[in-house]
């Protein structure tokens, strides 16, 4: 006898699945929320190590710079250039630390996972790894994104913002609209899948052959853990940039 399925009963079944996890996790109880331990110690260590690298740098500069002040010059012209072709000549510069700060939280982040040995660290339950290959975390970022670009174009172009989703017809309203769903989706779920696919390849041939062999595949996961990085500060920045444009 079929039986039919109420509303709640239907949303209660939604609610179970999206419960569902892949490995262990370690929780903490906060403020009656339940929340990832893993992502919030490894996330501290890299704000931590950020905030370090930062003061060491600028406690003490030289006219002539050394060589350590030459490489933090270095990241932050790159930084400064990234912002710059992207947003535009004239407005880039209130953004640069919005997408310094993510340009390099992430970067570290990523080759946290791939250099760091968090697995000496003992849990009791799941392990450490890098705070991005955690999909709550770049949701979160994702969502900085989306909520950057909201703004910058409000504070631009005011309410004749929303004209954009009307252009060039209005037609493509929904089209329009659901553009904006698909760019923290897309941000988010390709920086956690490419992380996470790398340490799963590196921990299965780490588990399945010689130490020598992974060494090759570590390298290329830190080069395209930089890659990642700067795809996600430059989409970024690109987005913050379309949203201060007018529309012709």
């Amino acid at each position: 006898m079929d039986i039919e399925r109420s509303p709640i009963s239907t949303l209660n079944n939604i609610y179970e699945i999206s419960g569902v996890e892949v490995g262990q996790h370690f929780y903490w109880q906060i403020g009656g929320f339940q929340v990832h331990a893993q992502v919030l110690i490894t996330s501290w260590i890299v704000i931590a190590v950020l905030l370090g690298s930062a003061t060491i740098a600028v406690r003490d500069p030289q006219t002539i710079p050394t060589s350590g002040q030459n490489f933090v010059e270095y990241i932050l012209e790159f930084i400064w250039d990234l912002t710059r072709t992207q947003i535009g000549e004239e407005e880039y510069g209130p953004w640069v630390s919005f997408i310094g700060t993510m340009f390099l939280f992430i970067f570290v982040s990523n080759w946290s996972g791939a250099l760091l040995p968090w697995g000496i660290i003992k849990l009791p339950q799941g392990e450490l790894a890098a705070p991005t290959n955690d999909i709550n975390t770049t949701v979160a970022l994702a969502s900085l994104t989306s909520v950057a670009y909201f703004y910058a174009g409000l504070t631009k172009r005011g309410l004749g913002y929303f004209g954009k989703y009307i252009q060039p017809t209005p037609i493509l309203l929904p089209i329009n609209i659901l553009e904006d769903f698909t760019k923290p989706l897309s941000l988010s779920f390709r920086l956690s899948g490419n992380i996470l696919a790398d340490e799963l390849v590196v921990a299965v041939l780490v588990s399945l052959v010689p130490l020598v062999v992974p060494i090759p595949v570590m390298f290329l996961g830190l080069f395209t853990s930089g890659i990642q990085a700067l795809i996600f500060a430059t989409l970024a920045a690109a987005y913050i940039g379309e949203s201060m444009e007018g529309h012709h």
